[in-house]
């Protein structure tokens, strides 16, 4: 599939401007995400990316592909992309570990990989572009404990952890962040669970399970993103648990955004899938121009950029979603949750 923005000769002269790469820039690049079971990869990352890219390379080809949780899939799709031409892989592997080949075969061949959103630890990428992973798990879960404590929480009180799929080193690094901030506090973990494929049925399975056993004793959950979190809320539903435990999440999706305002879940973090999908972009052009990408971090011997990401609350939901329009009111304050959005502000 190929996206083509002819940019008129006034448009060309602002980007040269604004230090983009040059408009004579002409490649391919794939850009391969790892599932659909998040809406964020067809919602926002591939738009912000293919935006991006309009912009910065308008004589570029771009090629879509989605593993749909598939790491065998995936592997066809990257095989396929290189027999097309890609010369810059931008990867967001379904399986961390098994990317390593996908990337060993990649530059074997002279093509460039931009590691996207988890990281691919046993080999190294050419970058590595994402936000904090680590330090978003800490953000959310340290933000759940001040919350226990403001409350009133005995220090001894358990918490479950739901933490996302053990085949994505990004999920790895939220679960250290985790473990890092709970360690700072008197807090036990009744019980930890690692969400296969993220796929929330599964955690609210798992939850289900784990609110029979422990009851009342449960006084948090910590989920690695809105998706387990949604799970872990109906479970809580189900089971007639009154009042609801702290729930924290991670991506700001509108379901979760929902849940916020009507009280179910305590916070998640809003990390626009557009800057990173930017940032890709940008990093890809330039590996086509064979220039070497400024690198701010480093992971897994990776050069790195990664974004420091917010924690959305009740307290900051309209000031950090709704006035910076990363969603707005129509999308977000129907139905049932007008009022919630009546009395937080978002709406008059």
């Amino acid at each position: 599939m190929k996206y083509r923005n002819f940019l008129t000769a006034t448009a060309a002269l602002l980007i040269g401007f604004t230090g983009a790469a040059s408009a004579q820039t002409v490649g391919t690049v794939a850009f391969l995400m790892p599932d659909q079971a998040s809406t964020r990869y067809e919602q926002h990352d591939f738009p912000g990316f293919q935006a991006a890219m309009a912009e910065l390379c308008a004589d570029c080809t771009v090629i879509y592909q989605n593993g749909n949780a598939s790491a065998s899939l995936q592997q066809q799709q990257f095989n396929s992309v290189i027999a097309q031409g890609a010369k810059v892989i931008v990867l967001d592997p379904v399986d961390s570990a098994a990317a390593a080949g996908l990337v060993e075969i990649a530059q074997g061949q002279g093509v460039k990989v931009v590691a996207y959103d988890r990281p691919i630890p046993d080999k190294p990428a050419d970058f590595y572009v994402s936000f904090d992973n680590e330090g978003l798990g800490y953000a959310f879960a340290k933000s759940l404990i001040d919350h226990m404590k403001a409350n009133g929480v005995a220090d001894d009180a358990g918490v479950l952890q739901i933490n996302g799929s053990p085949t994505d080193a990004a999920a790895g690094l939220i679960r250290d962040g985790v473990h890092r901030a709970l360690k700072e506090t008197n807090y036990k973990t009744l019980a930890e669970f690692d969400t296969p494929e993220w796929a929330p049925p599964k955690a609210q399975e798992w939850a289900a399970g784990q609110i029979t056993r422990f009851g009342g004793d449960i006084k948090g959950i910590v989920a690695a993103n809105d998706g387990t979190a949604g799970g872990a809320i109906a479970a809580l539903k189900a089971a007639g648990t009154n009042p609801l435990p702290p729930v924290t999440g991670n991506d700001a999706t509108i379901a979760a955004l929902q849940l916020i305002i009507a009280g179910d879940q305590y916070n998640t973090i809003s990390k626009p899938s557009e800057v990173v999908a930017r940032a890709a972009a940008e990093v890809a052009v330039k590996l086509l121009n064979g220039e070497t990408p400024e690198a701010k971090n480093t992971l897994y011997n990776t050069p790195s950029e990664l974004f420091v990401p917010a924690v959305i609350t009740t307290e900051n939901i309209k000031a950090e979603i709704f006035d910076k329009k990363i969603q707005t009111p129509e999308e977000v304050c129907t139905g049932e949750y007008v009022e919630g959005c009546k009395k937080l502000g978002i709406i008059q």
